[in-house]
C-alpha cells in the first residue's frame, strides 16, 4: 500500500503516460478535471475494473497493482472504458448501448497503443455501429459474453438506457 503522497505521484505519472495518445489524453483530462479517484480493489475475477456512482474507478487488484507497468495497454483500455461510463451517467451506462460505447472507447485506445485488437471478437465488436439498432446491440451483447465469458452479465442489462427501453416497449420506436 502506498502513502497518500506516493499514490498522488503514481496517479500523475499514470495519467501522463496515458495522455500520450489522443484518446488517452481525453481520458486523462476528464480524470484530472473531475478529480476522479483511481484505485485498486478486489472484485470478482470476472470483473477487471469498475466505476461507482460516487465517480470512483477501481482496477481489480487480482490483476492490477501499483507494480503494473504505467504503460500497460490493458489498464489504459479499462480506464478509458470506465471513464466513458462516468461520462454517460448512470442510466446510459447501465445498458448494452452504454457498454458498447465503453467497449469501443477502450479498445480504440488499445488499438492505438498496440496496432491491433486483442482478438477477432473484439474486432467484430468494433465494427458494430453505435446506434439504436436492436439487432446490432443484441449482437454486441452476444460478442461481449463470448469474449468475457458468461459471468460478464451484460445479458441482464436492457439494450437501451432504461428510459428509452420503456418508451420502446410502449411505442415500438
Amino acid at each position: 500500500m502506498l502513502s497518500k503522497n506516493e499514490h498522488i505521484l503514481w496517479k500523475e505519472n499514470f495519467l501522463q503516460a496515458l495522455a500520450q495518445t489522443e484518446d488517452g489524453c481525453v481520458t486523462a483530462d476528464y480524470i484530472r478535471s473531475r478529480g476522479t479517484v483511481i484505485g485498486f480493489k478486489k472484485a470478482r475475477r470476472s470483473v477487471a475494473a469498475f466505476w461507482t456512482p460516487s465517480k470512483r474507478i477501481y482496477l481489480n487488484s487480482h490483476y492490477y497493482s501499483y507494480a503494473t507497468a504505467l504503460t500497460d495497454p490493458d489498464m489504459f483500455s479499462l480506464l478509458a472504458h470506465e471513464v466513458k461510463h462516468l461520462q454517460q451517467g448512470l442510466v446510459a451506462a447501465l445498458s448494452v448501448y452504454g457498454e458498447l460505447e465503453a467497449w469501443q472507447t477502450g479498445y480504440r485506445l488499445y488499438r492505438q497503443l498496440n496496432g491491433n485488437y486483442p482478438s477477432a471478437v473484439i474486432a467484430e465488436i468494433m465494427s458494430l455501429p453505435l446506434s439504436w439498432d436492436r439487432v446490432a446491440l443484441s449482437r454486441a451483447r452476444e460478442l461481449m459474453q463470448v469474449y468475457a465469458g458468461k459471468s460478464y452479465r451484460v445479458d441482464l442489462l436492457p439494450l437501451y438506457p432504461i428510459n428509452r427501453e420503456i418508451r420502446f416497449l410502449f411505442t415500438g420506436k
